[in-house]
């Protein structure tokens, strides 16, 4: 009896934190599938929010300017980081220690300070908000997770290698090519995916880089939720349709990793 009423607490914790985590998700799931732009009122079935998410100009302009801001700040920050996880790797214990503790600060550091730092610095400096500062912010916010996920793998990897790769004639940039970067291969992805995940996620250092008139779906969502009208009411319930469709492309691409792993597993056994 104490070990239902144990399994039966379990689950409805664990009931209870999926709840509170996925909830408003689903909500908004929900609500997108309704003809009404107000949470809370029912006006019937309908197909209105995703025909307006792929026919509102304005909207696919946002989601462009996001993607494109995404994959160019992950594609730098990536490079930045994966050279820099190397530099740190190869380094004396000293300056790997240090370079390490300096690389956590903005892992740590509040992302409203970031922002304001990068803000007195651009003034400083004179460079006025443009495409190249906004790029900047996020590959500060980026970088240092690309490298938190590339170290774990040069730790993984078999040091001798390129040693003996070295040994065998091979010139350093050679061997970093064909022998460490493909030990590593795993740690990039997983941290440019990881890039482009806080840099679509990422309000405040975007609102403080961006150049005057550059919108993205967190800058809208934010300013038409403060400042809204009849017209930013309609395009904020288009953003009920992109978030059912980027919940569903996630879940199945957990799903779909989650079953290949658990084949090549089988298959490993």
């Amino acid at each position: 009896m104490k070990a239902i009423a144990k399994k039966c607490l379990k689950a409805g914790f664990v009931g209870l934190v999926l709840l509170l985590l996925y909830a408003p998700i689903l909500l908004l799931a929900v609500y997108s599938f309704d003809k009404t732009n107000l949470i809370g009122q029912f006006r019937g079935f309908s197909f209105e929010h995703y025909i307006n998410l792929f026919t509102d100009q304005n909207v696919l302009g946002m989601i462009g300017n996001t993607l494109l801001l995404a994959v160019v700040a992950a594609c730098l920050s990536t490079l930045l980081g994966t050279a820099g996880a190397l530099g740190m790797y190869y380094s004396k214990k000293r300056v790997k220690g240090t370079m390490t503790a300096l690389n956590q600060i903005p892992v740590i550091n509040a992302e409203i300070v970031t922002a304001l730092a990068l803000t007195v610095t651009f003034v400083a400096v004179r460079i006025e908000r443009s495409w190249f500062t906004l790029i900047i912010g996020h590959m500060v916010i980026c970088t240092p997770f690309v490298v938190l996920s590339v170290i774990p793998k040069l730790k993984q990897m078999d040091g001798s290698l390129y040693e003996a790769a070295l040994d065998l004639g091979a010139s350093p940039f050679k061997a970093l090519l064909t022998v460490v970067l493909p030990q590593i291969v795993p740690g990039v992805i997983s941290g440019f995916m990881l890039a482009i995940t806080l840099s679509l996620d990422d309000y405040i250092v975007t609102m403080y880089t961006r150049p005057t008139g550059f919108e993205t779906i967190s800058t809208y969502v934010y300013n038409a939720t403060t400042k809204g009208n009849a017209h930013t009411a309609v395009t904020l319930s288009s953003f009920w349709a992109l978030t059912t469709i980027i919940f569903l492309i996630i879940v199945l691409f957990v799903v779909c990793s989650n079953l290949v792993g658990r084949k090549k597993k089988e298959e490993g056994k």
